[in-house]
């Protein structure tokens, strides 16, 4: 059955406000566009930490330019967010992933194992740190499917014994929003997920006009 995820997150944040604090939080973020709204909703609630995980992204100049611009990023907004970098290094993990899968359409189910590869990270890492909630910031994209992500997120919230912040960022209009932060602080915004599959779906679309 289709959840309002955002309903959800909302639900869980009014208990969180009533009980006076704000709970550590771990943020799986692909890049600086797709956070930079989240963070500014979040921020009123948790205690935020930035996980950069994304072995998804094949090239390494264009991981190492989403990561640099996410911390430069934060520092712009002089936010104190720290970054935890994963090992971008297992890269390999992703492509055994998705094997069999190269040709599936974007938004397929190679997302689902690409959602599941990072979240489930989040998640170890989350767990490993003492962190009370972990979530991601990848359902702010209308490209993303939020009930996956929402339904791992929570698989594994119950396989390794920590909350699972839901979120469909989109609504209220924050993807919007986060195209206008975008804009005002010149953020580099890619025009591909990060894998060479959709690197090259996106070069045919290009093509085609």
């Amino acid at each position: 059955m289709k959840q309002n995820y955002d309903l959800i997150m909302e639900q869980e944040i009014k208990k969180i406000t009533r009980e006076g604090r704000k709970p550590t939080l771990l943020l799986h973020s692909c890049c600086a566009p797709c956070s930079c709204a989240v963070i500014e909703y979040l921020l009123q609630y948790f205690e935020i930490t930035i996980f950069f995980y994304n072995p998804n992204i094949t090239f390494e100049d264009e991981y190492k330019i989403r990561l640099e611009e996410q911390k430069d990023y934060l520092k712009k907004r002089g936010y104190n967010i720290e970054v935890i970098e994963g090992n971008y290094n297992s890269k390999e993990d992703f492509f055994e992933k998705v094997k069999g899968l190269e040709k599936a359409k974007e938004g397929g189910e190679r997302c689902f194992k690409c959602y599941n590869l990072r979240l489930e990270e989040t998640a170890l890492k989350a767990k490993e740190l003492g962190f009370e909630y972990f979530s991601s910031v990848l359902s702010i994209s209308p490209l993303k499917n939020a009930q996956w992500i929402n339904e791992i997120g929570n698989s594994l919230a119950e396989k390794y014994q920590i909350k699972f912040l839901n979120g469909d960022f989109k609504k209220k209009s924050r993807y919007l929003q986060s195209v206008n932060i975008s804009k005002e602080f010149n953020l580099y915004r890619q025009d591909y997920c990060g894998c060479v599959f959709s690197k090259m779906e996106r070069e045919e679309k290009k093509m085609l006009g």
